[in-house]
């Protein structure tokens, strides 16, 4: 199989790269190579095997051209993060969802009929929530006075009792709550209508919270773990928003290509299938930051009581779908690949 990845000199899009090399396809690399991300010129981490076209997945010409001969698209390419602010409403708008749209169209013109789309968990919101008498509800958004009173758990919207959070599977309702989370759902719902009007197959991959070598650094677009890892490496302690209480589920950056790789083998044409790529075993921002400061023999985390209203307060996967149909199953588990970030490079 000859695959298209966009966005693959990028953090999570080399890793993929690599898999699918290393699992005998070729592989051609569209990539704007950003300077806020690349800074200049082609990241070294990217595998040499691959082919390589400097070009924005905005532009049809460049897209048309790089899809010469190609059987299959991995769609990575994407402005990633929180965002800073409403003022990145424009950005996000436009490599996320005006790049998906440019792409789906020149894929429809050369018939190439198969995409496995990087989405994320932030589509879901808040995760999944049961309150004692209520049942399964949907808290509202965030309360700032609460949230300035040092209360980060979301109530039950209709009791505002204290809420028990669970597993959020992939059939739960969408509910993106900030920009990034917006522009996923987009994409979501944009390959989803491409692969109804074209017949091709479609699997959107819902990364969880992502780590491993070659994350981006010291910028406001990084990930937690990244941020945690940059103060450490300047030797200060991790700055740690709410109580660090928030549950996510890390998972690392070879097992996500891992799920990329058999993704290429799943979906059912005309429609699209949404996967969880998560490790299935949850921990909190808090056990992240400890466990990398040990690791790192560094300054003991600071929780700061800080908070951000686009965050969320817990969002875990239910990995059953990605077990049971992609064969996906995470391999490295939450204390060794933290282990590993702790000396991996990282992208300047």
């Amino acid at each position: 199989m000859h695959v298209l990845v966009t966005g693959g000199a990028g953090f999570i899009g080399s890793h993929v790269v690599s898999a699918l090399l290393d699992a005998g396809h070729e592989v051609r690399v569209l990539d704007a190579l950003l300077p806020e991300v690349h800074g200049s010129g082609w990241p070294s981490s990217l595998d040499e095997r691959a082919q390589r076209v400097h070009a924005d997945v905005r532009s049809p010409d460049a897209v048309e051209q790089a899809l010469d001969g190609i059987n299959a698209v991995c769609h990575q390419a994407a402005m990633v993060g929180l965002g800073v602010d409403l003022q990145d409403l424009p950005l996000y708008v436009g490599h996320n969802d005006l790049g998906t749209a440019v792409l789906l169209a020149a894929m429809e013109r050369a018939g190439i009929g198969r995409l496995v789309l990087a989405s994320s968990m932030v589509v879901y919101g808040e995760g999944r929530y049961t309150c004692t008498e209520h049942g399964l509800v949907r808290p509202g958004p965030r309360d700032e006075k609460r949230l300035r009173a040092g209360g980060f758990e979301p109530p039950c919207p209709v009791c505002d009792r204290p809420l028990d959070p669970g597993t959020v599977p992939e059939d739960a309702p969408l509910d993106p709550r900030n920009v990034y989370a917006a522009s996923k759902t987009a994409q979501e719902h944009l390959a989803s209508s491409w692969a109804r009007a074209s017949g091709g197959t479609a699997v959107a991959l819902r990364y969880h919270n992502v780590y491993g070598p070659h994350m981006p650094k010291d910028t406001p677009y990084a990930g937690v773990a990244s941020l945690f890892r940059s103060a450490l490496q300047r030797g200060e302690a991790p700055r740690v928003f709410e109580d660090g209480g928030q549950r996510r589920d890390f998972v690392h950056v070879r097992d996500v290509a891992q799920a990329n790789l058999l993704a290429h083998s799943a979906g059912t044409p005309g429609t699209l299938t949404a996967y969880n790529v998560a490790s299935g075993t949850p921990h909190t921002v808090g056990d992240l930051a400890r466990e990398l400061a040990a690791a790192c023999h560094g300054p003991e985390p600071v929780v700061t009581g800080q908070y951000r209203l686009g965050d969320v307060r817990h969002v875990v996967a239910s990995a059953e779908r990605a077990r049971d149909e992609l064969g996906f199953t995470a391999q490295i588990s939450f204390q060794d690949g933290v282990r590993e970030f702790a000396t991996a490079p990282l992208r300047g």
